[in-house]
């Protein structure tokens, strides 16, 4: 019997998940899942970051423990409406052994047809790291070709910037340290700036 664990998130604390819940449990019943953990972000947009997330991020780290089989969600943009936000949530998922079930979009990752999505998704997110680094090795270049001289990659603000960019969408910090070409110290620094301005505007 697979170990199920359900993630439900709604915008606003005039909406209810329960609807969501009870359409998945359902589901769980019927396909004979054991419902083994459950996880809320309540009045939180999918547009943030999984670091403002926290029934996000405890199902990501649950998710590494090897504490379920099979997330279950009722629709796609309950995880997340960024694409970058997605991509790495679904690719985190796949590396933990974890399958996916997306109730309206009738997504099954313990079928070979779902199998296949994680696969494709995968490929996008290797890809987009692909283009983040060809884009920070070509603005290089061209520093370097106009008689730029290039101080340590802390200096760089093309890195940097594309470092926020990452972390504001819920990118782990050795994720994004990899792809930028920053060490992992400095993106987390990057990072503790990010949460003190988000907490001065606030």
């Amino acid at each position: 019997m697979k170990r199920a664990a359900l993630y439900v998130r709604v915008s606003t604390d005039k909406q209810t998940a329960e609807n969501q819940i009870t359409a998945l449990t359902k589901v769980a019943e019927a396909r004979r899942w054991s419902i083994t953990a459950q996880y809320s972000d309540t009045s939180i947009s999918g547009a943030k970051g999984r670091d403002k997330r926290p029934g996000l991020d405890q199902m990501l780290k649950d998710a590494r423990r090897g504490r379920f089989d099979v997330l279950m969600a009722w629709a796609i943009d309950r995880l997340g409406r960024s694409l970058i936000d997605l991509l790495h949530t679904i690719e985190e998922l796949k590396a933990c052994g974890v399958d996916l079930y997306l109730d309206q979009q009738a997504i099954d990752s313990t079928t070979p047809a779902g199998k296949l999505m994680f696969q494709v998704t995968g490929a996008f997110a290797e890809f987009e790291r692909s283009m983040i680094q060809q884009r920070i090795h070509a603005g290089l270049d061209r520093a370097r070709a106009n008689g730029k001289t290039l101080g340590r990659p802390l200096n760089d603000p093309r890195a940097v910037k594309v470092a926020r960019d990452q972390l504001r969408a819920g990118v782990g910090i050795n994720r994004v340290a990899k792809a930028v070409g920053l060490s992992n110290s400095t993106v987390a620094k990057i990072k503790r700036e990010l949460s003190v301005s988000s907490d001065g505007v606030a």
